[in-house]
């Protein structure tokens, strides 16, 4: 709704969903996973939780990596991931190649990104802070991009709008048609249509927070959706729907959390990852 001053006042609704927290992804190696996402990426590994040789929580910004020690998983897309300083990265991924010969570790730059491949075939496509794209957000997970099947993106965009009252479109991206679905002011959830053979679901997941924590819920519920009763905080449900006759247009589990989950807002420790014990700068150790 435009005001008669001019002021498009939709721009600035943020819907339902507050937060995406985490994306979870089983990696088989530790060692490698540090290698890529700390020493390459240059992202933090959480100092507080989950410090042992079974599981890795990776910082980056407000939102993390959860990464258990099990076979890979492969997310059905990309993750979009905001990382100041394009130089320092390209040099830091370019210091963890031999590191990582023999797995599917790659980087290829491009002019608005620089794609980076984990060991295990999970991209990144890591941009640098952009106020017009990306907001106040100078370290971040602005979006994470999956590919769905064709004539899939609409329904998806009806499901968020329908279920969890977010504010969802559907666009034009390069030559495909992509359901965007904001988090809330500087995050997205977006389905990019492929024709693509997708892959088989492998069980990886997502996390985020809601403000009407009931709502959906019942709606899902009704579905037949929900899929854990985790405990009074949270759920989960596996599969997006057509709205108009329930029909299976994607899976990825939901891990939905309430405001007043125990996690929520905790902060998060970032390090500058330019400090090394060579040209330390005291005062500096933190990022931004």
């Amino acid at each position: 709704m435009t005001s008669e001053i001019g002021f498009d006042r939709k721009v600035e609704d943020v819907g339902n969903i507050i937060k995406l927290e985490h994306v979870n992804l089983t990696v088989p190696d530790q060692r490698l996973a540090t290698i890529f996402y700390v020493s390459g990426l240059g992202l933090t590994r959480d100092p507080y939780l989950m410090t042992g040789v079974d599981n890795m929580w990776i910082n980056v910004g407000d939102s993390q990596f959860h990464l258990p020690t099990r076979s890979p998983q492969m997310l059905r897309g990309c993750v979009g991931l905001v990382i100041p300083d394009r130089g320092a990265l390209i040099r830091r991924l370019s210091s963890v190649r031999e590191l990582l010969t023999g797995s599917r570790f790659d980087f290829a730059e491009h002019e608005d990104h620089v794609e980076a491949i984990c060991p295990w075939g999970n991209r990144a496509r890591c941009q640098a802070p952009d106020p017009a794209r990306f907001g106040a957000m100078t370290l971040g997970m602005p979006y994470v991009e999956f590919q769905v099947p064709r004539k899939s993106a609409t329904a998806i965009a009806e499901f968020y709008r329908a279920v969890f009252m977010a504010p969802a479109r559907v666009i034009l991206a390069g030559g495909e048609l992509m359901a965007v679905v904001a988090v809330g002011a500087t995050q997205e959830l977006r389905f990019l249509e492929t024709g693509s053979e997708p892959m088989a679901y492998d069980g990886h997941h997502i996390q985020i927070y809601v403000a009407d924590f009931s709502g959906p819920y019942v709606r899902l519920k009704e579905r037949g959706l929900i899929t854990e009763e985790s405990d009074q905080h949270q759920y989960r449900f596996l599969h997006i729907v057509d709205p108009r006759d329930n029909a299976v247009r994607f899976t990825i589990e939901h891990e939905i959390r309430s405001m007043r989950h125990p996690l929520y807002g905790r902060p998060l420790v970032n390090r500058n990852p330019s400090q090394s014990n060579r040209s330390y700068m005291p005062g500096h150790d933190a990022l931004g």
